[in-house]
């Protein structure tokens, strides 16, 4: 790190020990005095530099509710379908609407939430809605798609919690991204408010499998980035609200998901998706902010079951049932039972178009250091998304290497350090080298040893949503990014010489400049064997990975100033 040779020695400190039976044991996670020591000992591992286990590969399910789903648009056929789905005649969906007569009924009048008259605007388009955030272009392998994934391997699932005023019929629904088509799941409840929610989950079985006891903080990554995602592709006739803190039971309820021992009974088939983030697209100027999304849509919980599955439930390894019960967790844990809401912002000159073709940029691509101000800009950007969340600063290349916070009055860049701290990230990151020519480095840091469930649980959500946004806000400024997912060892804090165990980097974004238009070939440089199974950026290669069995790396840190670079882009995603 700048100005510090002599603190190397923090970036080697051991984890604290593996329990008897290592951390897949068995541990009273579900009480209030076992929990903290069994996400305690979590953070450790995942910190630390033990290698993931080689497992196969694991395939995507397919999506498990019956019938080919419905268009998100078409409104004709779309009634039809969808009071056949949910048993009858469309239920009202608020107090004083109706929606007996087709969708344009319920947009182009009043409706009654409350005693707030609103006056709709334009159907909620759905589809667009989707299009831009959440959905897999068609005829592709689903990989590449408008919001990262660690991996590319797309963990998160939305369900569709939608009332009056959209592009479908009140209803709740699951959205299958690979076919752009909502499944009708049951209807509203009476009172709910106009507009749509969307409430997110995660599914672990192939990131586990991927990326073992480092999983986990990815999977809430991946969450964040999604709730970004989707809060971007917002139209501008719609409020947009995210709420990345509600109680997972509220959340259960409010999709109409199971908990057990129902899931057991009912949902063998399906795989555990533990709540952790929803998003409210509400018609703009409505006055709906008195009004509990959540509570309203949880009033009737029930809704239809997947597909069963021929035979036995599906045997579980103990690597994936360790992982979903810290979820299970983390998603009870709650700052307020239910949620804090705040507006979600779109940064300045992002479109539609920005949004479908942002893609993880190639290292190669990385090596220019950006303008000190589109620097400033994007961290302005990362620390005024949430206001709850994890610390920002940046790292950056070129003549003069430093490190930066922002400026004392919220803009500009503040000088915290000089020195060249890329190749000590390299070495965080997996040993992912490339980051250390790269031309600047935004990290969020925090989330200490001791944090509570709902710290790690906010400090990584939160971490996501910034850092999808600022990777956003980056491609409208014209520079190449690439999100860093999975962080060993690094003890930010420490290695500056503050508190040990108090600020270890959470998530990370590689920035880098255009490249220049001058015909100068660029400066080759060494590719070395990849030493480790690193778990990184969420970014999406073009190839299928490949499977290799991983070697233990030194936990040393490299000499300032390394730049080899371990492995062509995507490699790293799974060695």
């Amino acid at each position: 790190m700048p100005d510090a040779p002599d603190r190397a020695a923090a970036l080697t400190r051991d984890a604290r020990a593996e329990p008897p039976g290592g951390f897949g044991a068995k541990d009273p996670a579900g009480s209030s005095a076992g929990a903290p020591d069994f996400l305690g000992r979590a953070l450790a591992d995942a910190r630390s530099p033990r290698v993931p286990a080689l497992s196969p590969y694991v395939p995507e399910r397919p999506f498990p509710w019956s019938g080919p789903g419905l268009p998100l648009s078409d409104g004709g056929r779309r009634q039809t379908d969808a009071a056949a789905a949910f048993g009858g005649p469309r239920r009202r969906a608020a107090a004083g609407a109706s929606t007996d007569s087709g969708p344009g009924s319920a947009v182009t009048g009043f409706a009654t939430v409350g005693a707030a008259p609103i006056r709709h605007a334009p159907p909620l388009d759905l589809a667009r809605l989707l299009g831009l955030s959440l959905a897999a272009p068609a005829g592709t392998s689903g990989r590449l798609r408008p919001v990262p994934s660690a991996g590319a391997l797309h963990p998160v699932r939305a369900h569709l919690l939608v009332g009056p005023g959209c592009s479908l019929p009140p209803g709740r629904y699951a959205y299958d991204p690979h076919t752009h088509r909502a499944h009708p799941r049951g209807p509203a409840p009476d009172g709910v408010p106009a507009g749509a929610l969307a409430v997110l989950t995660v599914a672990a079985s192939r990131t586990v499998a991927h990326y073992g006891h480092r999983a986990w903080p990815l999977l809430l990554l991946d969450a964040g980035h999604a709730a970004s995602a989707l809060a971007q592709a917002g139209p501008p006739t719609a409020d947009v609200l995210v709420c990345l803190d509600a109680d997972g039971a509220l959340l259960s309820a409010a999709a109409g998901l199971p908990r057990a021992p129902a899931r057991h009974s009912e949902w063998q088939a399906a795989e555990l998706e533990p709540p952790f983030a929803a998003v409210w697209f509400t018609p703009s100027g409505g006055s709906v902010r008195t009004i509990d999304p959540l509570s309203a849509w949880a009033t009737r919980a029930r809704a239809s079951a997947p597909v069963r599955a021929p035979g036995p439930p599906i045997a579980q390894p103990r690597a994936l049932s360790h992982t979903q019960r810290l979820l299970s967790l983390l998603a009870q844990a709650p700052a307020r039972p239910a949620g804090t809401w705040h507006p979600a912002s779109r940064p300045k000159d992002v479109t539609g178009k920005t949004l479908t073709t942002r893609r993880s940029a190639s290292p190669d691509d990385l090596i220019r250091p950006p303008e000190r101000e589109l620097l400033a800009s994007v961290l302005t950007t990362a620390r005024t998304a949430s206001p709850a969340g994890p610390d920002w600063t940046v790292v950056t290349g070129g003549a003069a290497p430093a490190l930066y916070t922002a400026g004392r009055e919220g803009s500009g860049l503040r000088l915290r350090a000089h020195g060249d701290a890329r190749p000590t990230l390299a070495h965080w990151a997996a040993h992912q080298t490339w980051i250390g020519t790269t031309g600047a480095v935004l990290l969020a840091y925090g989330c200490p040893d001791d944090a509570p469930p709902a710290e790690v649980r906010i400090g990584h959500l939160a971490a996501g949503y910034a850092i999808g946004l600022a990777q956003t806000h980056a491609t409208a400024l014209g520079l190449r990014s690439r999100p860093i997912g999975s962080w060993q060892q690094a003890d930010f804090g420490a290695a500056l010489g503050e508190a040990p165990g108090r600020d270890w980097v959470v998530h990370g974004l590689a920035l880098g400049a255009p490249p220049a238009k001058a015909t100068t070939p660029p400066a080759t440089r060494t590719a070395t064997p990849l030493t480790t199974r690193a778990a990184t950026a969420p970014a999406a290669p073009t190839a299928a990975p490949r499977a290799t069995r991983p070697t233990p790396h030194s936990t040393n840190p490299p000499a300032l100033g390394t730049t080899a670079r371990t492995t062509p882009p995507g490699e790293e995603e799974r060695p």
